[in-house]
């Protein structure tokens, strides 16, 4: 059975005076903390665990019926994952240190200043969710399974290390904690953020928004919205995309890109989950999980002075670095057959067999725009194939070529497999140059001529002159 996700677990508050627990769901309410079960009768606390379970138990000590000093020791026994806050009037050091070594997670003291509860409850509730993570993934190191393999079909992959990205998103889902996606372009930063909402179990909506080229009022504007008369313009009040978020996700992409001033107000809002729309200066609170993404180094960019390093640590909490499509070729075939059935069906044609050399092919191609790119290929090929068994290779061979003469295959600091950087000792002529390129194009082609040329950015008859040449010059020598 599925775990139910730590945002949709219940803050239960147990105490015998029902003004007491009105006015401590008042207060955590106003605080952004949304799922509250109050309990009036200590006798019905543990039977509404074993039903329902917690995130964070606040419990007086003093009942009728049955006593807090009670209860605690049983909470702890049987649901260690869940602090127990006390709250009582009891103001003495003794009862204090013995609930503190019977495992309350803190003590506090009637009447509670609102700061120092809310403290303590957000507090319990981040130990609550680590315990939670550190259990799924003890069993993922045990078990080597995923839960629910359904919030994964958006992606295709036979990758082992995409394979482990989905274990720790299975584990984080249940924190309420930010996550960052971080990638290269058309990676599959979007359909991660996705998987995640689906397995975090919210019952509210996935809302997006690309923060790229937003200043900070149009930020502001969008995630916070507006009063009436806030700006010019503003003829009625428009509620920001957190509200429409609310007990979901709020998935902000190009992270990167948010300006110094727009990042303050982000962070201010992943630390006191609240929020002012443009013109009101009452606070709201929000409840929405917030993923981000960024295909730029927030690390580097800290260090520059361009990211604020605070915001940086809040949102690493839970870092997810997807492999670009170079480091998981494995997977290329799979995408392939992928898309080609999904272009075939879409213009009612019968998808074609990709040929083997059409697969040397791609396998040694750097794909720099992932697999976004190998979809645009696929696509491509299929409104160009006029028919038959056998995809034609003409298209991705021009859209290859095309490619590399941009000069931005590789990767910065990345250089291709088999060809060294810096020669050491006398510098080679250009012969000796076009010759070992030669050769390394014909080992990753498997011989393959055609691939060979593809990846030289040669045609077929250009290649051949140049082999011929090769050959004539060997027999002279000889």
């Amino acid at each position: 059975m599925k775990e139910k996700s730590f945002a949709s677990l219940p803050v239960v508050l147990v105490d015998d005076e029902e003004s007491v627990l009105h006015a401590t769901a008042a207060v955590l309410h106003s605080a952004g903390v949304a799922n509250i079960e109050m309990v009036q009768d200590g006798r019905r606390l543990l039977p509404s665990l074993e039903r329902q379970p917690a995130s964070a138990v606040l419990l007086d000590l003093f009942m009728p019926h049955i006593m807090g000093t009670k209860l605690l020791p049983d909470i702890v026994h049987l649901y260690p994952e869940v602090p127990v806050i006390v709250m009582t009037a009891a103001q003495d050091v003794e009862t204090a240190v013995r609930s503190m070594k019977e495992g309350a997670f803190d003590y506090l003291v009637k009447p509670v200043e609102e700061s120092r509860l809310v403290a303590s409850v957000r507090h319990a509730l981040e130990v609550h969710s680590l315990r939670r993570q550190m259990g799924v993934l003890k069993r993922y190191l045990l078990s080597d399974c995923l839960q629910d393999n359904e919030a994964f079909a958006g992606i295709v992959t036979n990758s082992r290390k995409m394979r482990a990205l989905f274990q720790y998103l299975e584990a984080v889902a249940v924190s309420a904690e930010p996550v960052l996606i971080s990638g290269e372009t058309g990676a599959g930063k979007e359909m991660f953020a996705h998987a995640l909402h689906k397995l975090s179990g919210l019952s509210g909506q996935f809302v997006q928004v690309n923060v790229a080229g937003l200043d900070d009022t149009l930020f502001s504007d969008t995630l916070f919205g507006h009063k009436k008369g806030a700006f010019t313009g503003a003829d009625q009040s428009r509620a920001g995309l957190i509200a429409q978020a609310a007990g979901g996700t709020l998935f902000l992409d190009e992270i990167g890109d948010l300006s110094m001033a727009s990042q303050v107000k982000l962070l201010r809002l992943l630390q006191e989950h609240m929020y002012f729309p443009l013109g009101s200066d009452v606070a709201r609170p929000s409840d929405a999980r917030v993923v981000c993404a960024t295909n730029r180094q927030l690390a580097q960019m800290m260090r520059q002075s361009h990211f604020r390093s605070d915001l940086f640590f809040r949102l690493s909490v839970h870092q997810i670095e997807v492999p670009p499509l170079r480091q998981r070729k494995e997977d290329i075939p799979l995408l392939l057959q992928h898309f080609l059935d999904q272009s075939a069906a879409a213009i009612h044609k019968p998808a074609p067999e990709p040929s083997n050399e059409l697969l040397t092919l791609l396998a040694n191609y750097h794909f720099p725009g992932n697999v976004r790119e190998l979809r645009a290929m696929v696509f491509n090929a299929m409104a160009l194939h006029r028919g038959g068994p056998v995809l034609a290779m003409d298209s991705f061979r021009q859209a290859i070529q095309k490619q590399q003469k941009t000069g931005v295959e590789e990767v910065a600091g990345e250089p291709p497999d088999g060809l060294p950087i810096l020669i050491p000792g006398r510098f080679p002529t250009l012969e000796e140059v076009e010759e070992a390129m030669i050769r390394e194009a014909l080992k990753r082609a498997k011989g393959n001529q055609g691939v060979a040329a593809t990846l030289l950015g040669l045609s077929r008859p250009a290649l051949n002159r140049r082999l011929a040449r090769r050959a004539t010059q060997g027999q002279a020598e000889s």
